[in-house]
């Protein structure tokens, strides 16, 4: 057996404190990695609760309205139109709000699940941003408010222009966009939706002339659950899932949000979309409604 010498020695301590060192390090670093863990696992019960608690309303109060309308409609006289119509106009909007919160509330369930994949087709840019902006019709007249729409894409017959990426998902983005605008925006104002093509890529622009964000609240209003307005007044429904979800299905798209906005002087959010080098296309539907087909108008 040969003699280690002193030299020799020295070298294998400090080679087995470096091995120390690195395990205890790597320890560490699995330590904060599991807390990390624990509390997102926390978090995100705390806020699943806080969830259904919210949505709870939004879900029960049009149902019980729209049950309570539809029996007042049975007992109104048949000469009494006006007052038929103006019943039949609430329970479009209940159908439009809750048709709304449900696909928000479906998508949420299926990001959370990870069974949300992208279906890419070419897809008619100006047909779907018109079809969403229709959609808006009755509750923007209601408000008194404009929707224009400045749409700066010259390519193909007729200015049409197919656009590879996810409809489906593009239509939800937009309406969740425009959701807002409308909400947030004083009465007898307007709306300006702007689509054009820059590097490449698809700008969607929607424009408010309402409230605005702040530049604190700016940081906040993609997460999930989360709202500007949560006071026990608050005109404004929602449960805070709509931008969250149009920041999900945009990093899905490989796309991104852009917001600019000063408080009471309005917003403007601007999504830009890269599109999709393949088609991957399991099936294509431009009429998603739950209830009913969002371009439609009962008068």
């Amino acid at each position: 057996m040969n003699n280690i010498s002193d030299k020799q020695l020295l070298k294998e301590l400090k080679s087995r404190l470096e091995e120390r060192r690195t395990v205890d390090e790597k320890y560490e670093a699995l330590q904060m990695e599991y807390q990390t863990i624990s509390k997102r696992l926390k978090d995100s019960e705390a806020l699943k609760s806080h969830f259904i608690s919210n949505i709870t309303n939004e879900i029960v109060n049009p149902f019980t309205s729209i049950l309570g309308l539809s029996k007042a409609i049975l007992s109104v006289e048949k000469q009494d139109w006006k007052k038929i119509v103006s019943m039949v106009a609430m329970i479009h909007n209940e159908c439009f709000s809750l048709d709304f919160q449900l696909k928000n509330i479906f998508t949420a369930a299926k990001i959370e699940a990870g069974e949300m994949q992208p279906n890419i087709s070419k897809v008619n840019v100006r047909q779907l941003v018109q079809t969403v902006i229709d959609s808006f019709a009755v509750v923007a007249r209601k408000m008194g408010i404009e929707i224009e729409y400045d749409y700066q894409i010259e390519i193909g017959f007729g200015k049409n222009f197919d656009f590879k990426t996810d409809s489906e998902k593009l239509r939800q983005i937009l309406t969740n966009i425009l959701n807002n605008a409308i909400k947030y925006s004083y009465k007898d104002s307007k709306v300006i939706v702007k689509v054009w093509i820059e590097d490449d890529e698809l700008n969607i622009s929607v424009k408010d002339f309402g409230t605005g964000i702040s530049e604190k609240n700016q940081n906040i209003i993609f997460e999930r659950f989360r709202r500007l307005d949560t006071g026990i007044n608050s005109i404004n429904q929602g449960h805070g899932l709509g931008l969250s979800i149009t920041k999900a299905l945009l990093d899905m798209l490989g796309g991104r949000i852009n917001i600019e906005s000063q408080k009471g002087e309005g917003s403007t959010f601007t999504i830009v979309l890269p599109e999709s080098e393949t088609i991957v296309d399991n099936f294509t539907s431009d009429d998603d409604a739950l209830f009913f087909d969002e371009g439609d108008e009962l008068f």
